[in-house]
């Protein structure tokens, strides 16, 4: 049976996978820039069956340089997090974090053009953050705290308190993030047991227990060595013969 701390491995896909995505989405607003196209009319509009289109498109549809700005170094990070400890789930967390996030943005959202992977973004955020606190695993319990060190002021935005912003598209992310917590529970990796903490351990036929005496004393090599010793039982065989005169 293989350690749960096979699963965190580093791979190429850790770097390469965000990266593309990433270069993907500045790739889209280079495009718009460049020969003067302006896709916003592909995000998601709430209530309206044509603006579904914008479940699969906006994540990749920026206002300008400084929101995808905003956006790619998180991005960058998360991703790079969940492909590394959560490998198995990734692309299965990204596909339907894009997909059930915009979904509930077309259902909750006012009536406007919502666009930008910050959806995604708290998608990432809320899964890390609550995967780690139910795993009781001291790796992705770091992970959670670190996530909440360097992301937790996002929280502020699941509420409409800045003129202009999503918060709709926050707070699908955030949903979806816990509800993909709670739904692969079961994927939890198990924190690697030691020896002693097996069912069938026992302490007297542990070769490193046996240097310290009862009071935890250590004994030094050469009186365990005299004390097997003393334990063996010598036997001299004499064998007598006679002179040949």
């Amino acid at each position: 049976m293989k350690h749960s701390q096979e699963q965190f491995k580093f791979t190429n896909g850790v770097v390469v996978y965000p990266l593309l995505f990433v270069m993907m989405l500045w790739l889209v607003f280079w495009f718009e820039i460049r020969f003067g196209y302006d896709f916003t009319n592909y995000g998601i509009y709430p209530q309206r069956i044509s603006g579904l289109k914008g479940v699969f498109f906006s994540p990749v549809i920026h206002s300008g340089i400084e929101h995808l700005y905003h956006n790619t170094i998180p991005l960058f990070v998360l991703s790079a997090g969940l492909f590394y400890f959560y490998r198995s789930l990734a692309w299965r967390i990204l596909f339907f974090g894009i997909l059930l996030s915009g979904i509930l943005t077309w259902i909750i959202g006012r009536p406007s053009y919502h666009i930008g992977a910050s959806g995604l973004i708290y998608v990432l955020v809320s899964f890390l953050f609550f995967k780690g606190i139910f795993a009781k695993h001291y790796r992705l319990i770091a992970l959670s705290l670190l996530v909440v060190f360097l992301y937790g002021s996002m929280v502020w935005y699941v509420l409409p308190i800045k003129q202009g912003m999503s918060w709709e598209g926050h707070l699908s992310g955030m949903i979806v993030g816990i509800l993909f917590a709670f739904v692969f529970k079961k994927n939890i990796p198990k924190p690697k047991k030691y020896r002693w903490e097996e069912a069938d351990y026992n302490e007297e036929e542990d070769e490193f227990l046996k240097h310290f005496d009862e009071n935890g004393n250590f004994i030094e090599t050469s009186t365990l060595e005299e004390q097997e010793d003393d334990n063996k039982s010598i036997k001299i065989n004499y064998i007598y013969k006679k002179d040949s005169d």
